[in-house]
């Protein structure tokens, strides 16, 4: 599965993006994120606050219970403003 970086969450983990095989049971969002931050350092730094980065599968955004079943891509970032 891709999955994609941006902005200051890009920054932490050090990479714009990457291809991984997850392991079995990870099945949302949420599950993603809690395995992500056990790969390092990086990713534990740019996951810190799960309830601030925001995720797309696919080009939609999505919630942190949504199912990553069938994804290509992934992606996360920081809340976003606008005006």
């Amino acid at each position: 599965m891709k999955l994609v970086y941006f902005a200051w969450v890009r920054e932490r983990v050090g990479k714009t993006d990457e291809t991984l095989d997850l392991p079995e049971g990870i099945a949302t969002i949420a599950d993603l994120v809690r395995w992500l931050k056990t790969r390092g350092e990086e990713y534990e730094y740019a996951f810190e606050n799960e309830a601030i980065v925001r995720a797309a599968i696919d080009h939609q955004h999505v919630k942190p219970e949504a199912s990553i079943a069938g994804a290509r891509e992934i992606a996360f970032f920081p809340p976003m403003t606008g005006g």
